[in-house]
């Protein structure tokens, strides 16, 4: 699956690799920064040196600014490389399912393949982009500040090496429980459609029927489907 994927990245390999550059950058300058302020505490408040001040406090401008710039390119070039395969994958999805045979059609309903084509291709987008940012911040963020932290203070850092088993076992967890949430929503969201191509197609049979005794009854599956999908939610 992850072959097929990576085949519509395309003309978005060159930002998406970009995007993984700057958020590492990112997360460097953002540790680095507090190292600086304690020297700008230790060296230059404490010490008395105005020298020292303003040395420590003109790299901490200069970083912050660094900071700042890597984060702002990274989250433009991310989105703007996650909305560029979105918008290949779907085509690539829709030009896929021109090749359908008649058994093919008869296995996916419409509604499924609506779906795929939009409600699947912008999840996939959304992961995409948070892979390109938070999926590298969180393992650089763990590397580098493991190594500052023993840098400081050995006792202290042995602290995050109790926890981090901790903490992933929670999140095996987490993931485990939400899984079968997320299958839920699917197949509701298949309903859903299906649902509403139903009622965009019946539209000119419940208006001549209009003086039917009820004619909410033609759509009276809309809500159900919309309420399944918002309990599913919660």
């Amino acid at each position: 699956m992850l072959h097929t994927l990576t085949r519509s990245l395309r003309e978005n390999k060159g930002p998406a690799l970009v995007t993984v550059l700057l958020s590492a950058l990112e997360v460097v300058f953002e540790i680095v920064i507090p190292l600086f302020m304690s020297n700008l505490i230790d060296f230059g408040i404490e010490g008395g040196s105005m020298a020292a001040v303003w040395k420590f406090g003109a790299f901490l401008l200069l970083l912050a600014a660094f900071q700042l710039s890597t984060g702002v390119l990274a989250a433009r070039i991310a989105a703007r490389a996650s909305v560029g395969f979105a918008a290949n994958l779907r085509e690539d999805m829709y030009n896929n399912v021109q090749t359908f045979a008649f058994s093919n059609i008869d296995k996916f309903s419409t509604a499924s393949i609506v779906t795929r084509l939009t409600t699947d291709t912008t999840n996939v987008q959304n992961a995409f982009q948070m892979l390109m940012r938070m999926a590298i911040r969180a393992p650089v963020m763990l590397i580098f500040s493991m190594i500052v932290s023993f840098r400081i203070s050995r006792d202290i850092s042995m602290t995050f090496l109790i926890i981090l088993p901790i903490l992933a076992l929670a999140l095996f967890f987490i993931i485990r429980s939400v899984f079968p949430v997320f299958s839920r929503v699917f197949r509701t969201y298949d309903e859903l459609n299906n649902v509403v191509q139903e009622n965009v197609r019946g539209i000119r049979v419940v208006k001549s029927f209009s003086s039917a005794r009820s004619p909410s009854a033609f759509i009276g599956t809309f809500p159900k489907a919309s309420g399944s999908s918002r309990s599913t939610r919660r």
